[in-house]
């Protein structure tokens, strides 16, 4: 399997043939692309920097063989859709484009408590790699490679580390991390890394570049 990095919570895995992409949000400027180029799309939840309503809408409209996985709260608005789009929640399995999808997690993490707390799902793809979305769900499953958030307003460098240790991944590659500088995103490396919090080393894939898994 093959992992291609784009901005943000945005990731694209490919294996042979098959293609899906995670979290084409509006933070991702190539969003379209990585969708178009894709038989299947995942959505964790509904904030805007993970889905892309506008862009999902019309890559729907155009291509009716697209298939578009996600909450209730994303994929309820096309109820008209219902062949293209289904709606999925912690415990379900299913395949997409050729690759298993099980489905762990039910809320974002908590922001503050003016802020609800959304519906928000990981998903665990061909028993390898995990994508939390946002939040610090531990998955009652092995990982393999887990794709770790390291900024936004939800996010702590302690929980980070401690999500970590209990996923016990082989292998992590940063995700989440537009509102880090460069300085940033290299120092979250040794935070969460050997050096200091945890026990695996945490990759910086750079945007636009593939890594295999």
């Amino acid at each position: 399997m093959q992992l291609t990095k784009h901005a943000h919570a945005c990731v694209t895995l490919t294996r042979d043939e098959a293609r899906i992409v995670i979290d084409p949000g509006t933070f991702t400027p190539d969003a379209a692309e990585a969708v178009a180029a894709a038989a299947a799309v995942l959505i964790t939840h509904e904030h805007f920097d993970h889905f892309d309503e506008e862009l999902i809408a019309k890559a729907l409209e155009a291509r009716a063989e697209l298939r578009v996985y996600g909450p209730q709260s994303v994929v309820g608005r096309w109820e008209a859709r219902r062949g293209q789009v289904t709606a999925v929640a912690a415990g379900d399995r299913f395949t997409a484009a050729g690759f298993d999808v099980a489905v762990f997690g039910e809320l974002h993490a908590p922001i503050h408590r003016a802020i609800p707390r959304v519906a928000n799902v990981g998903y665990l793809v061909d028993e390898r790699v995990y994508h939390p979305g946002d939040a610090y769900h531990v998955p009652p499953a092995p990982v393999d490679t887990l794709l770790l958030p390291t900024s936004g307003p939800w996010t702590k460098v302690g929980e980070a580390a401690d999500f970590m240790n209990e996923v016990g991944p082989r292998k992590a590659i940063q995700i989440h991390e537009v509102m880090l500088s460069e300085i940033g995103q290299q120092s979250m490396t040794r935070f969460l890394g050997p050096d200091m919090l945890t026990k695996v080393p945490l990759e910086i894939v750079p945007i636009g570049e593939t890594a295999d898994l």
